[in-house]
C-alpha cells in the first residue's frame, strides 16, 4: 500500500465532491480544506468511511472567532488516518450572532465533549447534539469567553503608555 499523500486526498475528494471544497494550503504538510456547513457531515462521513482515505479518528473540534470577517466564526475539524499517520484539517466558516452547524456526534461519539467545549467557549450551536450544555464554565455565565467581543486591556490604563518606557 502506497503512503497516502495530499494529492491523492485531493483527487479522491474531487471525484466525490467536485468543486464543493477549497484547498486552503498545506502548512507544514498538513492539508487544510474549506468546506461549507451544509455539506460538512457528508464530507466527514466520506473521509471517515472511504477505503482510500480512512480518516477514522477525530482528533479535535474547535472554534475560531474572526470578528472583522463577514462569516465571523470557523469550526475546525482535525481528523487522522491512524494506519498511515496522515492528518487532515477541515475548516467550516459560519456566521453569527448565533452560529449553527450540524453535529458530528452521528459519526463519532467522541465529538460529544469537543462540541460541548466549543459551544461553551464560542457559543457555536451544534444542531442535533444529544446534550449541548456548558461543560467547563458556570451555567449562569451569559457570555462566551473565547469570542473577541471585548478589548483585552482597559483603555484607561496609564501605566502602559509608551512615554513611561522611553518610546
Amino acid at each position: 500500500m502506497d503512503k497516502l499523500d495530499n494529492q491523492t486526498i485531493i483527487t479522491t475528494l474531487q471525484s466525490q465532491f467536485g468543486d464543493d471544497f477549497v484547498v486552503l494550503g498545506e502548512p507544514h504538510g498538513l492539508l487544510t480544506l474549506l468546506v461549507e456547513a451544509e455539506s460538512i457531515i457528508a464530507f466527514l462521513a466520506f473521509v471517515k468511511d472511504d477505503a482510500t482515505l480512512r480518516f477514522n479518528y477525530l482528533t479535535d473540534i474547535t472554534g475560531v472567532h474572526y470578528p472583522k470577517q463577514e462569516r465571523d466564526f470557523c469550526v475546525v475539524y482535525h481528523v487522522h488516518n491512524m494506519l498511515q499517520n496522515v492528518r487532515l484539517r477541515i475548516k467550516v466558516p459560519i456566521a453569527g450572532p448565533n452560529p449553527t452547524i450540524p453535529t458530528a456526534t452521528t459519526l463519532w461519539h467522541g465529538a460529544n465533549w469537543m462540541e460541548r467545549e466549543t459551544y461553551d467557549f464560542f457559543g457555536i450551536v451544534f444542531e442535533g447534539h444529544p446534550d449541548l450544555r456548558r461543560i467547563l464554565n458556570m451555567d449562569e455565565l451569559d457570555v462566551f469567553p473565547m469570542r473577541k467581543e471585548y478589548p483585552l486591556e482597559d483603555p484607561n490604563r496609564v501605566d502602559k503608555k509608551d512615554f513611561y518606557f522611553g518610546r
